[in-house]
């Protein structure tokens, strides 16, 4: 447990608290309408094992990862548990910093609880956005079981009926193609052994560089939080809360989670998702990434990016590459959920999708697939597993943007036939 001064650098239970007051019940369903999405959604999860394992040919190492169907609340309560257990390395050092300081303890405790609330706004925003979720490092908490290394599989029933309905796509199809996603991630931390460790490394070495004033972070999260309520713009003319429809930017992957293909993607997401893309400044843009990179950090950011765009995008790539065969309309529903993923929903959205690396997240899933779609069309799939083999065989940044670089590098060998 992480304190400062003998209190928790966040207070977890009032953020728990404010998010589950402060997130929406979901769309209107019957109890029988409930079980049954539930039901379906399990079976579509086993379904999808096999599919993915054939697709890819990767095989899970003592796969005990557990399927878990959850509404919001039950999200928040397992993000908020991701949270704590990755930003605990984080709490340290703000309190090192605090050590020896005047009315240290007492700011503490009254920061704790503000920033527990603020924590709880942005998990309730985001616990209406993400379809589904690979808990990489998910504690086990009560009612939420978790793998004997951590991980766990969630799907939030109520985002997934939210989404089918809004898209108008056939129900079923879409809860296997959101399935199809998820088992993905679950599958390179169950066949890659080594997956896990590395990337929680690379974030744990990337906070241990944090050199973060906690005031300005504070004041981040102040800035976040006050967009969910239409305060941080107040000139902007739009009314208090336009844009925070239920589902406005979906993610079905590792939306706000620790490590996930996240690889939910804390922070309130990995590190990596606060890579500026081409063109773009890597200062002032707001985002709370930028309040901890020092050059080391940076060094790690690259690396930790062009990972989770090779995790997301082989899942983008696989669940569409199985799709076909399994999810007669496919075609529509990658359609119309791609102009869904890209356009966002309002002011708020739009701040949100800044401050939280949303922007970043989006770019992930195009590099990521484009590289993984060369690199299977020119080496075959058996050829492109090859980037699983070791730390030194994942893509750099510059080879998930010139896949061919990677395959000259690699030197895989396969049939694209």
């Amino acid at each position: 447990m992480t304190r400062i001064g003998g209190a928790e650098l966040v207070d977890w239970n009032l953020a728990v608290a404010t998010a589950a007051r402060m997130s929406r019940p979901g769309p209107e369903v019957t109890r029988e309408e409930a079980r049954g999405v539930v039901a379906e959604l399990r079976r579509h999860a086993n379904a999808s094992e096999q599919h993915v394992r054939a697709y890819t040919g990767l095989t899970a190492v003592g796969d005990d990862t557990p399927v878990l169907v959850v509404d919001r609340p039950g999200w928040v309560r397992a993000n908020a548990a991701g949270f704590r257990t990755l930003l605990g390395p984080l709490g340290e050092r703000v309190a090192e910093r605090r050590a020896g300081v005047p009315g240290g303890a007492a700011f503490s405790a009254v920061g704790s609880k503000i920033t527990g609330v603020q924590l709880g706004m942005l998990l309730s925003f985001l616990s209406s956005r993400v379809l589904g979720q690979y808990e990489t490092f998910a504690p086990a908490t009560p009612g939420l079981p978790g793998g004997a290394r951590g991980g766990r599989l969630l799907l939030v029933a109520p985002n997934i009926v939210h989404v089918e309905r809004e898209l108008a796509v056939d129900p079923t199809d879409f809860r296997l193609w959101v399935c199809l996603h998820e088992e993905t991630h679950r599958t390179q931390f169950t066949a890659v052994p080594w997956l896990r460790d590395h990337l929680e490394n690379e974030i744990q070495a990337f906070i241990a560089e944090a050199d973060i004033d906690p005031a300005t972070f504070l004041d981040r999260l102040r800035q976040a939080a006050q967009s969910l309520t239409g305060r941080g713009d107040e000139t902007s003319g739009e009314p208090a809360g336009a844009g925070t429809g239920d589902g406005a930017d979906p993610t079905t992957g590792d939306g706000a989670e620790p490590g996930t293909g996240g690889t939910r993607e804390p922070g309130t997401r990995e590190p990596g998702t606060g890579e500026p893309g081409k063109g773009e400044s890597s200062k002032g843009d707001g985002g709370l990434a930028d309040l901890v990179q020092t050059p080391r950090q940076r060094e790690i950011l690259e690396r930790l990016t062009a990972v989770m765009s090779l995790l997301e995008g082989h899942a983008d790539f696989v669940m569409d590459g199985v799709g076909p065969q399994v999810v007669p309309s496919v075609a529509e529903i990658r359609e119309k959920f791609t102009k869904r993923r890209e356009a966002g929903a309002g002011r708020v959205d739009r701040v949100l999708r800044r401050l939280l690396g949303m922007d970043a997240k989006l770019r992930q899933y195009r590099e990521g697939e484009r590289f993984v779609r060369t690199v299977v069309e020119e080496v075959g799939m058996a050829g492109f597993n090859k980037v699983w083999t070791s730390p030194n065989t994942l893509p750099t940044h510059a080879e998930i943007a010139d896949p061919r670089e990677w395959v000259a590098r690699v030197r895989p060998t396969g049939s694209a036939s």
